[in-house]
């Protein structure tokens, strides 16, 4: 149990690599946010424009969600960081994180709020349209408000899936928390930092966690 103790839970490698692994747990936290708040936005206007039904658009939307379906989360950032400079296009290594894990969240998050949409019945948007309003209006004032409600459920565990793939910007040299632990245990070496990275991602995702199952919870039935 000593040698336990001294190799995962050494106090004194703890408090050295503190301060440096709290760094990470920021940009961690300010990544993740991105992520979230820029692929849901992402996927949610793209499935109010596929209801819009334009032909060329529709195959575009579609064409984007099945690449990014399909790509790993690593390979979009790796090519975001790597691969766009040679476009003349150069962003920093958290644009790059932030811009991969949102693209491919975003594809996820269309196709769950396009089942919403399409969940919705053929009278919702009838009766709608009946008071005189817009196909553009019947979809942001009748048609979303439910189909919100009903890609809550679809959308919060592959949200929590692909926004713990903030651990994989470490090998685009994000100073997030795995980076920064993975740093301070091999100048140590020592599995502390480790431990106390996991703890960090815990403190993280552990409330995310908790708000998904109450959200699940509270609009579950709805479908």
């Amino acid at each position: 149990m000593g040698r336990l103790a001294e190799t995962f839970f050494n106090a004194e490698v703890i408090a050295t690599y503190l301060p440096a692994l709290l760094s990470g747990f920021r940009v961690t936290l300010e990544l993740a946010a991105a992520v979230v708040t820029l692929g849901i936005l992402l996927g949610l206007a793209l499935a109010m424009l596929r209801a819009f039904r334009f032909r060329l658009l529709n195959g575009l939307i579609v064409a984007f969600v099945d690449v990014f379906r399909t790509l790993p989360q690593l390979v979009v950032m790796v090519f975001a960081y790597f691969g766009l400079p040679y476009a003349g296009i150069t962003i920093s290594a958290f644009a790059a994180a932030v811009l991969g894990l949102a693209l491919v969240l975003a594809a996820f998050a269309e196709e769950a709020f396009w089942a919403a949409i399409t969940a919705i019945p053929r009278g919702q948007w009838e009766a709608a349209r009946s008071t005189g309003l817009s196909f553009g209006q019947a979809l942001a004032s009748v048609v979303m408000p439910q189909a919100v409600r009903i890609a809550i459920p679809l959308l919060t565990n592959r949200t929590i899936a692909i926004t713990k793939g903030t651990a994989l910007a470490s090998v685009i040299s994000v100073p997030e928390i795995l980076d920064k632990a993975q740093s301070a245990m091999s100048i140590s070496a020592n599995a502390s930092p480790l431990i106390v990275g996991a703890g960090l991602y815990l403190a993280i995702f552990g409330p995310f966690v908790v708000v998904s199952r109450w959200l699940e919870r509270r609009y579950g039935w709805i479908i």
